[in-house]
């Protein structure tokens, strides 16, 4: 598969991603060429929720920061995860970010040409990992910058989600191989396990509460299931539902999102599937350190809030947002979003305190 049919699946919706850039292209434009400098941050008003969960009074004002990365040359933010040295890392096309709590970023470019690095993730001894999407290899980053890099066994492999396993492997979803790889990061030995399905376009993953790994298969319209011996189970949803992206939730079952059923499903751990209707098109999904889920939207440039009941206790604006991709937690109680097509990310901080 080529690399432009990789950007296609890695992507949402490619053609509403165009509408979108055409309709906001001077804003876009304006935000993506500004001087380079160590950090330009853009304050921007957002909505605050309409309904309210019990905790800290929710944000009412300026509640999100639209921050221009620094790369050489325009940067394309995908991935995004808290990580170490109290920073959120995120993905700059060839380079990796990492943006401190004073707002000042550093910039690590990535060894491997053309990687196009996406989906971005922590272990737990702070290093954090990568996908390269356009080179077939994942990677690591430390906290002091030194980068290593992992081959995987089909070069085409397109890889998504990254999760860690108990058994000391590191599971990687592929959307090139239409596979999942089994990776030991001690010997650098990688196997592909194929998805039932095929042309599925595998995507996200998540551990699951019951040990298996459980991922997106965004064209077959499916949540699977795979055991870490490499045994399968597909759930099918509604057909061109377009699921993306997928986490364990506190409450130990898989919630997942449905860009074009716009809707936010929740699938226990023995399958048994709920869905609730969220729209503006879900897209990313992460649990927030109040133990409810943060859903970016992509179509709707937006954050919502959703409790475990999968009731919407908030939503927020991104004003500026071309295309909200990939969410994360942060410092303290903010979330942070990536938007790719805009060339930025957003710092969201929903509540009003611990606010900067």
């Amino acid at each position: 598969m080529a690399n432009n049919e990789y950007e296609k699946g890695t992507e949402p919706m490619k053609a509403d991603t165009k509408r979108i850039r055409r309709s906001s292209s001077r804003l876009a434009w304006k935000i993506r060429w500004l001087p380079v400098s160590a950090l330009l941050a853009l304050p921007v008003a957002a909505s605050a929720a309409t309904a309210s969960a019990d905790g800290p009074p929710l944000c009412q004002g300026v509640c999100a920061t639209a921050v221009v990365p620094v790369a050489p040359g325009p940067a394309e933010p995908f991935g995004v995860t808290s990580g170490p040295r109290g920073s959120v890392w995120f993905s700059e096309d060839n380079a990796i970010g990492r943006v401190d709590q004073r707002g000042q970023i550093t910039t690590y470019p990535i060894p491997s040409a053309h990687a196009r690095v996406g989906w971005m993730t922590v272990d737990q001894s702070g290093g954090v990992w990568f996908a390269e999407r356009f080179s077939g290899k994942i990677g690591r980053i430390m906290p002091s910058g030194a980068i290593t890099e992992f081959n995987l066994p089909t070069p085409t492999a397109g890889p998504q989600g990254i999760v860690f396993a108990p058994d000391g492997n590191i599971y990687v979803t592929e959307q090139g191989a239409n596979a999942i790889a089994r990776l030991n990061p001690t010997t650098g030995q990688a196997t592909d396990i194929k998805v039932p399905t095929p042309n599925s376009t595998t995507q996200s993953g998540a551990l699951g509460s019951d040990g298996a790994i459980w991922f997106i298969e965004r064209s077959a319209a499916k949540v699977g299931r795979m055991t870490l011996d490499g045994a399968f189970t597909e759930y099918r949803l509604a057909p061109g539902a377009f699921p993306n992206r997928i986490v364990a939730g506190p409450d130990g079952a898989l919630w997942f999102t449905e860009l074009f059923g716009g809707k936010v499903g929740r699938i226990t751990t023995d399958g048994a599937l709920t869905e609730f209707p969220v729209g503006g098109g879900p897209v990313g999904i992460a649990v927030g350190k109040d133990g409810q889920l943060y859903v970016d939207l992509f179509l709707g440039r937006g954050v919502d809030r959703i409790n475990l009941q999968g009731q919407v206790t908030g939503h927020w604006d991104l004003p500026g947002a071309v295309g909200p991709l990939l969410i994360t937690t942060g410092f303290g109680l903010d979330i942070w979003v990536t938007d790719g097509a805009g060339g930025k990310i957003y710092r969201l901080t929903p509540y009003d305190v611990g606010r900067p």
